[in-house]
């Protein structure tokens, strides 16, 4: 035994000692960094980046090391309260609602916390966690999530950290069945299975969803899950978990056009169906008169209220201020034409790519987030993970780029009034925008 730890630590010394560091840098970052201190947490990311390109340089082919590494660094935030995010606070309330029965999408914890026999544990310290734009707005996490929340709060013993724990174990839970099946996948459609290490190392990834506790992770578990499952001809049950995906984050959503064309008209209905039934099905707890009004009254205040870290609004909003225009009433106006444009794109996509091959049809998923991304006023960091999932899965590299770039997005966090520097805004998207062209000439080139 002594011998095999010898022989291995001459083999493999230089990634172990890269490992390591990343941990001492992820340590830092889970217990000792606040989000104001913009600087250090620049420092850390940049460091991280650099540090999980070599490891994935040394060790490609080496997937248990990559797997074993990928979640010690994921544990070392299992006992840490999100530093970067006060969503969590919003996710355990609605799971005390759900556990007790009561409808998150009917009431808003504003009218919630006047109630003197509110059964919510720990309701004044949740309430304060979540701030005063989430307190008065109905709930926008559908249903599946909700569940996830609802078991976090039963087995989180009424404690925060307690649901923190159960939550950070489903997350990481979710990144190993990425790991899992994105391999499967990556071999399936004859890509190098170790392109995955790029997600399952990504620092974004690691400190976003197991550090500050957002749910695409778990989205993108039952997104890759079903389209491992598509390519092994398992159509039927793809669409089912294809459902699951839907009803953790809506953005799946986006991409059901596009298997119009992936299968024949008779099996992409059936496919249809069988998704709209699973998603009624996840509904049906939840369904109230009232549910779809205050419900789709939510979801339309990201296109029209909220803006952060934005790539062509920026630029529209600065023209529209040249003519006197009002941001206020601009970002209405922008919320109202977005979805029409991303509809008319994901149609283009539909009916002028050939779909029919799972690698053409995760690329027509790449194109059609990507633009839709560039077109949003609101791009939080962790929307970039769904890109470099895809990413994975093509010949592109660029998302990986924006998931270090994107890290100049932070600086308004170090704010107290959130003030966006729109000079690191510019140095993200053309470092973006720069890589992306860089690929789109080197290919075309290529063919």
């Amino acid at each position: 035994m002594p011998n095999r730890v010898i022989t291995y630590w001459n083999l493999h010394k230089v990634p172990v000692l890269l490992a390591l560091l990343s941990l001492g840098f992820y340590s830092v970052f889970a217990y000792h960094l606040e989000r104001t201190d913009f600087i250090k947490l620049l420092s850390i990311f940049v460091a991280l980046f650099f540090l999980c390109f070599k490891l994935v340089q040394f060790e490609k082919w080496n997937f248990k090391f990559i797997l074993a590494t990928g979640i010690i660094f994921r544990l070392v935030f299992l006992i840490a309260e999100p530093n970067l995010s006060q969503d969590f606070f919003r996710f355990i309330w609605d799971g005390e609602l759900v556990r007790h029965f009561i409808n998150p999408y009917l009431q808003v914890p504003n009218t919630l916390i006047e109630q003197s026999d509110l059964v919510i544990a720990n309701a004044h310290e949740l309430y304060n966690g979540m701030g005063s734009l989430s307190a008065k707005h109905f709930s926008n996490y559908p249903p599946l999530n909700q569940f996830i929340f609802a078991i976090a709060s039963l087995f989180g013993g009424k404690s925060i950290l307690g649901s923190i724990i159960v939550m950070r174990c489903i997350i990481i839970l979710s990144d190993i069945g990425i790991f899992y099946f994105g391999r499967k996948l990556l071999k399936n459609i004859n890509q190098s299975p170790h392109l995955i290490f790029w997600y399952f190392l990504n620092p974004l990834v690691i400190i976003e969803l197991t550090g500050n506790l957002h749910f695409e992770g778990v989205m993108l578990f039952f997104f890759v899950w079903s389209l491992y499952l598509l390519s092994v001809h398992k159509w039927k049950w793809a669409a089912v978990i294809y459902a699951c995906s839907i009803s953790v984050k809506l953005v799946p959503l986006l991409f059901l056009p596009l298997f119009l064309k992936h299968f024949k008209f008779k099996k992409a209905v059936l496919f249809y169906g069988i998704i709209g039934m699973t998603s009624v099905l996840l509904f049906v707890p939840f369904y109230d008169a009232e549910f779809v009004n205050n419900y789709s009254k939510t979801i339309g205040l990201w296109f029209s209220n909220f803006e952060f870290n934005a790539g062509l609004w920026n630029v529209v909003k600065k023209i529209g201020i040249q003519f006197e225009a009002k941001p206020w009433e601009l970002i209405k106006t922008y919320g109202k034409i977005t979805p029409i444009i991303t509809i008319i794109v994901v149609f283009l996509f539909t009916f002028l790519r050939k779909n029919q091959k799972l690698q053409q049809l995760l690329t027509s998923m790449l194109w059609v987030l990507t633009l839709y991304y560039f077109m949003s006023a609101t791009v939080h960091p962790w929307y970039v993970i769904f890109l470099v999932v895809l990413t994975a899965f093509t010949k592109y590299r660029y998302a990986f780029i924006w998931s270090s770039a994107i890290v100049l997005s932070y600086y308004a966090y170090s704010l107290a009034d959130f003030n966006e520097n729109m000079w690191l805004l510019a140095i993200e998207y053309s470092t973006v925008f720069s890589f992306l062209i860089y690929e789109l000439i080197a290919y075309r080139n290529k063919t």
